[in-house]
């Protein structure tokens, strides 16, 4: 019987781990576990004492030369000596691997592990040193380009509208509401008329689940997946927009966005302006990542729905009310 084509696989641990095992030259003590699927799917590889972490790109999601422009990335943060997961070279010195999967050739990468624990209730203080590594990395990334996506109104939320309309009516509240909004905050990115050095190459996915913090309050950022340039205030909206539905207390809230801020401005000048953007930058990236997983339906179809676009469309409604932005 001849073998029916495939759109998506999940690679054997075993195997996944024998490669990595002959292609780095590892001990045959490292054993290799499937952390997560995704977007992209995570294993860690692992012997007693040392962790690797194994990402798989999922098929057609970055071209070879995307996930290089990644990678480059990383490798001059870690020599400007941010705390970043970095990449790790195979025996022949290559960072990238490629298997042939049922689908396709799927690129592999080995990263350094970050030690420490991903905090969802962060202090004060975590929120002030997480503030000053963005503000670090942003200062090596500011006014340079990376051959990557260029987050403008276009792509985050003119073509992440348009993913979502296969999927629901645009006679939904919920989608006339992301138009409108859309919309709004377009004008505001198009009035902001930021500095070059205020642009630069950013993360786009700063949040609790993609940081290590260990017990000297010393954090470890991952997953440049979604990096490419920006105004670098994105990165700041995006961070406090999570933080605002972590905390249910806005005087908490507020509180730790001050100590965030205070953590950037330490090292990084941050004006009035750019402060005022982060609510729309907030929505958009939100809005943005709605997109993505309409786009992704092959990993988002088990949440997809018109009751899970109500809810994070909600959330949206929240952030904006609370901050005032009108859609009008």
């Amino acid at each position: 019987m001849t073998t029916f084509p495939v759109i998506a696989s999940t690679l054997s641990e075993k195997d996944l781990g024998n490669f990595i095992i002959e292609k780095y030259d590892l001990n045959s003590n490292f054993e290799c576990k499937l952390f997560r699927t995704g977007v992209n799917h995570t294993y860690f590889i692992s012997d007693s004492s040392t962790i690797y972490v194994v990402r798989v790109y999922c098929y057609n999601w970055r071209s070879i030369n995307e996930i290089k422009e990644e990678l480059e990335l990383l490798k001059t943060l870690k020599n400007n000596n941010l705390s970043v997961s970095f990449p790790i070279s195979d025996k022949n010195d290559e960072l990238i691997q490629e298997v042939n999967a049922p689908e396709g050739i799927r690129y592999v990468v080995l990263f350094s592990f970050a030690n420490g624990e991903k905090k969802r209730f962060m202090t004060d203080e975590n929120c002030f040193t997480i503030g000053s590594v963005i503000a670090k990395i942003h200062n090596i990334t500011a006014n340079k380009k990376i051959d990557r996506v260029n987050y403008d109104s276009e792509i985050l939320l003119k073509k992440s509208y348009n993913y979502l309309k296969p999927f629901f009516t645009e006679d939904l509240n919920e989608m006339k509401f992301l138009k409108e909004i859309g919309e709004k905050i377009s004008k505001t990115f198009q009035e902001s008329n930021l500095k070059d050095n205020q642009k630069g190459i950013v993360h786009l996915d700063i949040w609790y689940d993609n940081f290590s913090i260990n017990g000297e309050n010393e954090i470890t950022i991952f997953d440049f997946d979604n990096c490419g340039n920006g105004l670098l205030i994105l990165d700041l909206g995006y961070f406090c927009k999570q933080l605002f539905f972590i905390e249910q207390d806005k005087n908490q809230y507020e509180l730790k966005v001050k100590s965030f801020i205070e953590g950037y401005k330490e090292l990084r000048k941050l004006s009035d302006k750019e402060i005022s953007l982060i609510p729309e930058t907030g929505a958009s990236i939100f809005i943005f990542y709605l997109g993505l997983q309409a786009q992704r339906f092959d990993w988002s179809n088990i949440f997809l729905t018109e009751n899970y676009l109500k809810m994070f469309v909600g959330r949206i409604k929240d952030w904006c009310t609370y901050y005032k932005i009108d859609k009008n």
